[in-house]
């Protein structure tokens, strides 16, 4: 095994450490709850082909498969010695694990769950601009973001939807920039820089799957004066985001950041029908104003 195939096993084994028992790594992980875990897995594996109506039993895992094969044999023989000769897991395996948890294969899985994104591909350019840092400290830690397509025509809209995910903005300790990361739908992450001088706000973002950019531009006004009362909290942001889609039409976009209960916060992305009883009403009156929410690029 190469210590890439090293690093994407440990992956998958912190993942599993922290989807079932709320733990953020392999090694706090005892034997016993390695069982529970494949158990876990194997009522998952069962009731997805039940659904399936395959009439075949379906491959299941060994109760000692995790701990013997992969923790004991591969994760850490190899920390022991990382000179040592490992054979690849099983890729059937592996693949039948994620499938479980609902990913397609397991290369969909380590795509799906990179923590290697390419922030320097993202540029705020403010030359002569002095940074909002006091603002900025203020935007550090967790929020929920609302947020919903709009249509290029309201007019023609057939059906509202609402997205509910959780972001975490972050000072980098190594490069003093602050950073942004972000869940979405079917297991993307989404990263970005923030940026604020005078009232503004900025943020860029990518995805850790698609080739694109979403810019968004937020103003919180009279900013600095409130900051001026060592009691003032932000506790909501209203952000205009653009992108430019695949086939090069603007999309305009209305979102709203949330400050989040850390104890209580989500790191999966929900979705919620827009007259979903778990939505605040402030956010549906801001979401049915689309007139209000666009962008005219015209």
């Amino acid at each position: 095994m190469k210590k890439e195939d090293i690093l994407h096993l440990e992956k998958l084994m912190n993942f599993l450490s922290l989807h079932f028992l709320k733990k953020n790594e392999w090694e706090d992980v005892s034997k016993t709850e390695w069982s529970y875990i494949v158990a876990e897995l194997n009522d998952l594996i069962i009731h997805k082909n039940s659904e399936k109506e395959i009439k075949k039993e379906p491959d299941i895992l060994g109760a000692n498969y995790l701990y013997e094969h992969l923790i004991i044999n591969k994760l850490k023989k190899y920390y022991q010695n990382e000179n040592a000769i490992l054979s690849k897991p099983n890729l059937a395996k592996l693949s039948l694990i994620v499938k479980a948890l609902g990913y397609s294969n397991y290369i969909d899985f380590i795509n799906s769950n990179t923590e290697a994104f390419n922030f320097n591909d993202l540029r705020i350019d403010m030359n002569n601009v002095k940074q909002n840092a006091e603002v900025l400290d203020k935007l550090v830690g967790c929020w929920y973001s609302y947020n919903r397509n709009l249509p290029e025509n309201p007019l023609q809209a057939k059906e509202d939807r609402i997205w509910r995910s959780a972001v975490e903005i972050y000072k980098s300790e190594t490069s003093g920039e602050y950073f942004v990361e972000r869940s979405g739908g079917d297991h993307h992450k989404y990263f970005g820089k923030v940026t604020a001088y005078s009232d503004y706000v900025f943020i860029i973002m990518n995805s850790n799957t698609f080739i694109r950019q979403r810019h968004f531009i937020s103003r919180i006004k009279d900013i600095n004066e409130k900051l001026k009362n060592p009691e003032y909290k932000l506790h909501e942001l209203h952000f205009i985001s653009t992108c430019i889609s695949f086939n090069q039409e603007p999309i305009a976009l209305f979102e709203i950041f949330q400050k989040a209960d850390r104890k209580n916060f989500i790191p999966d992305s929900i979705s919620f029908p827009i007259d979903s009883n778990e939505i605040p009403k402030s956010i549906i009156k801001q979401l049915e104003d689309t007139e209000a929410n666009r962008i005219d690029y015209k």
